[in-house]
């Protein structure tokens, strides 16, 4: 799929994937031998957001090395950290890959994906066309600053944990235990299920 690509030019997502490792996982692109499972959250809250949200979806879809499995129900949602009513509200969704991509290397291609529906980082907790986020990546535990995992504010936001336990009910948080305690701890508070909206799993 090529799902926002211009005539006449390369899709700019794919340029952060390193060749080296383009290399390493092409060979099991079709069967994913010992893919790691990854949990990744989606959000926007400018311009069109759900064919923005979709068109994440299908970008990861494209990149080597990686299967999208599962694809959450939307959600609607107040922005985090901001006052009330000064930004608009947010699509969210979750959704489950398969990759035998290391984790940095799906860090670089997530914001790839951001910065081809011109994410702009001005600000904490600003607005954005999309926002992807790694939760979880199989059972790693990482401090790294330039990744932490899982992600270090994922057990506090019902906006991740609602519609990570639409697709995966038993599912957990490495080091924090079961999404569904998680959510029932927290709260569906400002957290909007939109049954009239739909992503579609990529083919």
């Amino acid at each position: 799929m090529t799902a926002f690509s211009t005539e006449g030019q390369s899709d700019p997502t794919v340029q952060p994937v390193p060749a080296a490792v383009v290399k390493q996982v092409d060979a099991a692109d079709t069967t994913l031998s010992n893919p790691k499972m990854a949990v990744i959250a989606l959000g926007s809250n400018l311009g069109n957001r759900l064919e923005t949200l979709q068109g994440a979806v299908d970008a990861l879809e494209d990149t080597p090395g990686l299967r999208v499995k599962a694809v959450s129900p939307v959600y609607e949602t107040e922005p985090w950290g901001v006052a009330a009513d000064s930004q608009p509200s947010y699509f969210n969704a979750v959704i489950l890959v398969k990759t035998t991509l290391p984790p940095a290397s799906l860090l670089e291609r997530g914001q790839a994906v951001e910065e081809a529906f011109d994410r702009v980082r001005e600000e904490r907790w600003g607005p954005r066309t999309i926002d992807v986020d790694i939760v979880a990546y199989a059972d790693v535990l990482s401090d790294d600053p330039v990744l932490t995992l899982p992600h270090p504010r994922a057990h506090e936001r019902a906006f991740v944990l609602a519609p990570w336990h639409d697709v995966d009910p038993e599912a957990q948080l490495p080091g924090a235990g079961p999404v569904a305690e998680l959510l029932a701890g927290v709260g569906r508070e400002g957290v909007l299920p939109r049954a009239d909206l739909e992503l579609r799993l990529p083919e």
